[in-house]
């Protein structure tokens, strides 16, 4: 597809981040997709409810990480609490699996980030915002807007990290990593093409334009480096025919009641 201009940004929904994950099981998303095409059995028992979602402290730290990058530090304090209550006999923080810790973390309704881990998040944002391509990039745009729409016969909803109105910067994604030196495996490995193309596709289903696609990689860990990937559009290209080919698949599977693994065939290891 070729890159084109994108008119408005009026097709972006602005809505808290709870109450599009309550939707969730009402619309196909890029990581559902991304489980069905891993394994369509872990999906549909995902989709029933039999595997709850996991919600790690390396997750968090990840959501607080883009908060604070994308949304500023207004947004960041008011969805995140950073400490804890402190232990009045030894001056110190209660260990966050205290009974302490989390009697003060449930009165305070929202996340808990312990300082260390506040420390990262906030070492991550700076670099990012020290960078000269990921600074121009988020320079104007909307943060974490909301689309929804048909797509391939499926109703599909998505949370867009950041939409750049300006022509040749579009989509931008930002990823959080151990080390960047990786990171161009990761985006096969964690499947970060096929998201980048799902949200391309949605866009354009939604609003007419094509945009460019970009990735913003921060390391979790020193020196806090940080990178910049274009995605080429022929990358994004076959990765929507991947998608493509998964939804037709998805549909079958609801027809057929049929949710396979992937593994069922024998298979001949050779590589030595």
């Amino acid at each position: 597809m070729p890159a084109t201009v994108p008119a408005t940004l009026d097709y972006l929904i602005s809505e808290p981040a709870d109450v599009y994950h309550a939707k969730r099981a009402h619309f196909l998303t890029s990581h559902r997709l991304a489980d069905f095409r891993r394994c369509p059995l872990l999906f549909h028992k995902k989709e029933q409810g039999l595997i709850p979602e996991r919600d790690s402290t390396a997750f968090l730290v990840g959501r607080a990480a883009h908060t604070l990058t994308l949304e500023g530090r207004e947004a960041y304090e008011r969805e995140f609490a950073v400490g804890g209550p402190v232990n009045p006999k030894t001056g110190r923080p209660y260990g966050s699996s205290t009974q302490a810790f989390a009697k003060w973390a449930e009165r305070l309704g929202k996340p808990v980030i312990s300082d260390d881990h506040a420390a990262l998040v906030e070492e991550m944002a700076a670099s990012v915002h020290a960078h000269v391509f990921a600074s121009e990039l988020l320079a104007d745009g909307i943060a974490e807007g909301v689309i929804r729409c048909d797509y391939n016969g499926h109703a599909c909803q998505a949370r867009l990290d950041w939409v750049n109105p300006i022509a040749d910067r579009g989509l931008v994604d930002l990823k959080t990593t151990d080390s960047l030196d990786g990171f161009e495996l990761d985006l096969q490995a964690y499947g970060y093409v096929e998201q980048m193309a799902f949200y391309r596709s949605m866009v354009a289903q939604a609003s007419g334009s094509v945009l460019p696609v970009h990735l913003i990689a921060v390391e979790k860990r020193e020196p806090f480096r940080c990178g910049v990937w274009q995605l080429a559009p022929s990358v994004l290209d076959a990765a929507e025919e991947r998608n493509t080919q998964a939804m037709h698949e998805l549909t079958r599977a609801r027809e057929t009641g049929v949710w396979v693994t992937r593994f069922e065939s024998l298979r001949r290891f050779e590589r030595m």
